[in-house]
């Protein structure tokens, strides 16, 4: 999964635009999530579990657990939270594919050499999340095809007011449905070791800034 497109935003970072964990002051705008408001995911059949997940799973168990609550509650604790943890990890962590970095072609890992590729940035946002007592099932891994038609995984977040999207390639949190990807599958918040796909279907239908999300797709 090619990801060099942050070491672009990187590189713009340091020559003058500040991060988003240094901009955010603690407080949610009323329209907070996106332009575009935050749907619920929708989830299909069952998928294949990517390779990369189930080694990963193997070499770090702890983080592969489910738990009781699939969702969070969206207070501007949480947002904070979200927000900072997604900007730190993207300024954390420089974009290397596994080949170069590992000499394999596909590994899963939670680096600590400040390197990594698109699983490597979300499951650290992940593990970070989950430490700071975010429930693991309301954290999930999901596979999306970028515009570009790359295939790239995110952190998505389940919450009380639609999915959110951390993503390497945008230190804005983003609403699901607004980042342009199609989306493959993400991880069952059930069953520990399942992934689901993802029904997907045109929903960038903005609500108003007060309205809350219905759950309803557009068609």
């Amino acid at each position: 999964m090619r990801n060099f497109t942050r070491a672009i935003l990187a590189i713009a970072a340091i020559a003058g635009s500040s991060s988003a964990a240094n901009a955010f002051d603690g407080a949610v705008p009323a329209n907070f999530i996106t332009p575009v408001q935050a749907h619920f995911m929708p989830s299909g059949e069952g998928a294949s579990i990517p390779a990369g997940y189930v080694s990963f799973c193997i070499r770090f168990v702890d983080q592969c657990q489910i738990s009781a609550n699939d969702s969070i509650a969206l207070d501007n604790a949480a947002w904070k939270a979200i927000n900072q943890i997604n900007a730190s990890v993207n300024d954390a962590i420089w974009p290397e594919e596994d080949q170069k970095h590992y000499g394999r072609a596909e590994y899963w890992n939670i680096p600590t050499d400040g390197l990594g590729d698109c699983e490597d940035y979300a499951l650290t946002k992940r593990k970070e999340l989950a430490a700071a007592g975010y429930p693991m099932s309301a954290l999930r891994i999901a596979i999306v095809v970028t515009r570009e038609g790359e295939r790239h995984a995110v952190l998505t977040i389940a919450t009380d007011k639609g999915d959110l999207v951390l993503d390497n390639l945008n230190d804005d949190v983003q609403a699901w449905n607004a980042t342009g990807y199609r989306w493959i599958a993400r991880q069952d918040p059930h069953r520990a070791m399942q992934w689901v796909a993802v029904a997907d279907r045109p929903v960038l239908i903005a609500q108003g800034a007060g309205d809350a999300p219905t759950g309803q797709l557009s068609q």
